[in-house]
């Protein structure tokens, strides 16, 4: 049996959150992957040549939505394993809390089949990835602590981001 290669990878991405009558929501997106069927995940992507991990998740998590956000702090990275094409690659993902100040979910890319609302309560059953579930419940509690009131994320810009999808 022939051994693997080892390489790395990052990328960065979000938890956007928005809050519709007082109910915490966020945004996940909904991908073909062969022979696993369908996964649900949150918006990630490679950096670009230049770009902080900052810029690559307000990027990544822009096209793949088609929300305009805007970071409101850290969130924990997440660090996996997977093969591809011969190659053991370890990955580390940068999450960020994010809010939505504009755009469309019907202005998503190609890289997500479909990208969804999802109440923070769904979250456990609707994620495919382990590590991306605790990674939300983790966010539900920094941002529930954050204000004491999570009716008070609630901004007029919120209001104006349209729900396709």
């Amino acid at each position: 049996m022939a051994r693997l290669r080892n390489a790395t990878a990052t990328s960065a991405g979000g938890i956007v959150i928005r809050y519709e009558e007082g109910i915490p929501q966020l945004v996940v997106g909904s991908r073909r992957r062969e022979p696993d069927g369908v996964t649900w995940t949150l918006p990630k992507g490679t950096p670009q040549p230049g770009e902080t991990a900052e810029q690559t998740a307000i990027r990544e998590v822009g096209e793949e939505t088609g929300l305009e956000v805007r970071i409101t702090g850290p969130l924990d990275s997440i660090e996996y394993w997977f093969v591809q094409r011969g190659t053991r690659i370890h990955k580390t993902v940068h999450y960020f809390l994010m809010v939505p100040t504009g755009g469309d979910l019907a202005r998503h890319d190609h890289e997500f089949d479909q990208v969804r609302w999802l109440p923070f309560s769904e979250a456990p059953t609707v994620l495919t990835f382990e590590t991306e579930r605790a990674l939300v419940a983790h966010a539900a509690e920094v941002s529930q602590h954050a204000s004491g009131d999570p009716g008070a994320h609630s901004r007029p810009a919120d209001a104006a981001v349209k729900t396709a999808g």
